[in-house]
């Protein structure tokens, strides 16, 4: 692989006015292919299963990752049937664990409805995300799909492990900046890895494309996780609380960096008033002004800008094409994004 010297260098900049929109466009056809495949998938006759995933089908979410499934496709090759199937996994995968999650955290509301363990108690939500699960194993048995099915098993181990080290990690109020990379590697980077690597190798043989696409997934997936980190300390309205991961004990990068300014009394000080688990909305504000006033928070934005750079380092290895641009754009997009 060429050194970053040597490419074509790609700008991270913002994407001004580009909205998820303008990125389903190219793709417009295709998604709506995708949306036939997955509802197919998820055909069941099971009386209360069908109402919960009619339930499902109403909390439609963003579609970003079937989007980067198409587009590592297209970029690489040609989308066919093997892609749809693809971005579906993916998709039963991403909200089988956004379903559990909410089990986990007890969570009250997605994407502005009730969640699933809200109106079907917490037996079911946990059922139903298995069923997710099993469809999403099944969709690639039944095609022999085993290569897709190893990209897809690794993805959920991985992201099974980094929500344990997570959860150990805010128990014991320890968390280093080595091992929150090290988090959502697994918990979030794993995922995207995921969609870009399977949607390349469903359109080319070269491997080392493929390679390079699931390399972009994970480099993009870090900075995605950044990105979020950072919304909770106070970028723009992003749909949830601020402060969120601060009343929660849950220690990112922008706090991490934070304490990287302090003396070591002033960092037993933060960390102490960090780890108390009742805090008051004047806690919150405190950690958040000390975060932004210690240079934590825009330390971390640029480490988040590092690792898109990284993503789009990769892909000025592909030739010059409008394949190539969009995947641009909505790298760009992904880093910059509001919400």
């Amino acid at each position: 692989m060429n050194s970053i010297k040597d490419k074509e260098i790609i700008a991270v900049g913002p994407v001004h006015g580009v909205t998820l929109d303008d990125l389903r466009n190219p793709v417009e056809k295709e998604l709506k292919e995708f949306r036939t495949f997955f509802k197919k998938a998820l055909k069941t006759d099971v009386f209360l299963l069908d109402q919960m995933i009619r339930y499902l089908h109403r909390m439609k979410g963003k579609e970003l990752r079937p989007i980067l499934v198409l587009y590592s496709a297209r970029l690489c090759g040609t989308i066919n049937e093997r892609t749809y199937r693809a971005a579906t996994m993916i998709e039963l995968l991403h909200t089988a664990t956004l379903i559990h999650d909410d089990v986990v955290d007890d969570a009250e509301k997605r994407r502005g409805l009730l969640s699933i363990n809200q109106v079907w108690k917490n037996k079911a939500g946990v059922l139903l995300g298995d069923f997710l699960l099993s469809k999403g194993l099944l969709v690639a048995l039944d095609a022999d799909e085993f290569k897709l099915l190893k990209i897809m098993s690794v993805a959920v181990k991985a992201m099974s492990e980094g929500e344990l080290r997570q959860l150990k990690a805010s128990k014991l109020q320890n968390m280093t900046e080595e091992k929150y990379f090290e988090i959502i590697r697994d918990k979030t980077a794993s995922l995207l890895a995921a969609c870009t690597e399977g949607g390349a190798y469903t359109a080319t043989e070269n491997q080392a494309e493929v390679q390079r696409m699931k390399h972009v997934g994970q480099n993009l997936g870090i900075a995605f996780q950044i990105r979020d980190d950072l919304f909770d300390y106070g970028v723009d309205n992003i749909g949830k609380p601020v402060g969120n991961d601060i009343r929660e004990k849950k220690i990112t990068l922008p706090f991490i960096k934070a304490l990287e300014s302090c003396t070591f009394l002033e960092r037993q000080k933060w960390k102490l008033r960090f780890g108390n688990g009742r805090k008051s909305p004047k806690d919150v504000a405190a950690i958040t002004r000390f975060v932004h006033e210690s240079g934590g928070f825009e330390a971390a934005a640029v480490m988040m800008e590092s690792y898109s750079s990284r993503a789009l380092s990769l892909l000025s290895e592909f030739p010059e094409s409008p394949q190539r641009e969009d995947m641009i754009r909505l790298v760009r997009y992904i880093t910059t994004r509001k919400k």
